[in-house]
């Protein structure tokens, strides 16, 4: 076994659905994005084309190294307002993920950051209140190294790609001096995960017990399909347009949010004024709509070019357009790094 010693970046992003790589000029920036390419799940044919392909020339049996961010099931990603007299005290960060998470934390690789700006989270520092408690299983550690290598993917880095996506739109909103909350919404196959987050970071978050598998029965129910099975490949076979039951099936879930959002504005006297769902297959792209509607808030779209421009990452103008499309903002964001001192501002808007 051994890696490509081409002195190209390369990073990934994997979830439920697929997978999403990029390659560029070079691994740390200033660099050029060079490929953007995807594949569904499960199709490993698909896959090794797709791998051999942005790496040209790569040799048999060479692993890519890559940056990568995984999208667990069963990941945590939780806003908290920690207690700074108690911040200092052996077992308490355990005391809360067990009370307030439910997790078992000696069966979970976690770390605690910066709500505001990502940093390590220090004791020491009695000024840092509001963290992000972020992990995932153990186990699921391994799995998705092992998934990874077999793909002939090696992990130089390993990442939350939930808490790379939220950094990143927190980075660009303050490259672009933007003020207005934004809603983000990863829908899963049984949980969702929704935050709110500003150019100051992520101000609120919460996972919510229902994701696009419970849309199954609505929708068999809805059409009078036979069974469970039909309606499933239904809903994922593109071929049906679902905006007209998208109520019906986003009834829970807007609810939810809509509790979420209220409480937020409440506390902060700040509206949410758009929302932004990532982590969608492309036959659910009409759900982005559907909930921006029931919600009454319009959908956000971001253009990460200037924002990238301004970290020394150039997009070429024949993948720009799909640079746009927000499903690859989290991969995008893999190649950011927040805390760089060169950043370049936008100019103040008048």
């Amino acid at each position: 076994m051994f890696l490509s010693r081409k002195a190209k970046g390369f990073f990934v992003s994997l979830n439920e659905h697929g997978i999403q790589i990029a390659r560029t000029s070079s691994p740390t920036a200033p660099f050029a994005v060079e490929e953007l390419r995807e594949c569904a799940a499960g199709d490993a044919a698909a896959r090794d084309a797709m791998i051999k392909q942005v790496q040209a020339g790569r040799t048999a049996g060479g692993y890519v190294a890559a940056v990568v961010g995984a999208h667990p099931a069963r990941r945590l990603v939780r806003r908290h307002t920690i207690e700074p007299k108690r911040a200092k005290e052996p077992g308490y960060l355990t005391e809360v993920c067990a009370q307030q998470f439910r997790v078992e934390t000696d069966k979970y690789a976690l770390a605690v950051i910066s709500a505001a700006d990502g940093s390590e989270f220090d004791p020491a520092v009695a000024s840092v209140k509001d963290v992000i408690f972020c992990g995932l299983p153990s186990d699921d550690v391994v799995s998705i190294q092992e998934e990874l290598l077999e793909a002939g993917i090696y992990p130089q880095r390993l990442e939350l790609g939930s808490v790379a996506a939220l950094g990143g739109l927190a980075d660009s909103l303050s490259h672009a001096r933007a003020r207005t909350p934004v809603l983000v919404v990863e829908v899963g196959a049984d949980t969702t995960h929704s935050f709110i987050v500003t150019a100051s970071g992520v101000e609120a978050s919460r996972p919510i017990a229902h994701g696009h598998a419970a849309m199954v029965p609505i929708v068999q129910k809805e059409l009078g399909l036979k069974d469970e099975e039909a309606a499933r490949k239904l809903l994922f076979s593109n071929t049906f347009d679902f905006s007209g039951l998208g109520p019906a099936l986003l009834k829970r879930l807007v609810g939810d949010l809509q509790s979420s959002i209220g409480f937020y504005e409440v506390q902060t006297g700040q509206s949410v004024g758009q929302v932004l769902t990532s982590q969608l297959p492309g036959p659910l792209a009409w759900l982005e709509g559907a909930l921006a509607s029931s919600l009454g808030i319009p959908v956000f779209r971001p253009d990460p070019l200037p924002w990238l421009a301004s970290r020394r990452i150039t997009v070429p103008e024949a993948l720009a357009a799909t640079a746009r499309d927000p499903r690859w903002f989290g991969l995008l964001s893999l190649m950011v790094q927040t805390n760089a001192a060169d950043a370049v501002p936008a100019p103040e808007k008048k």
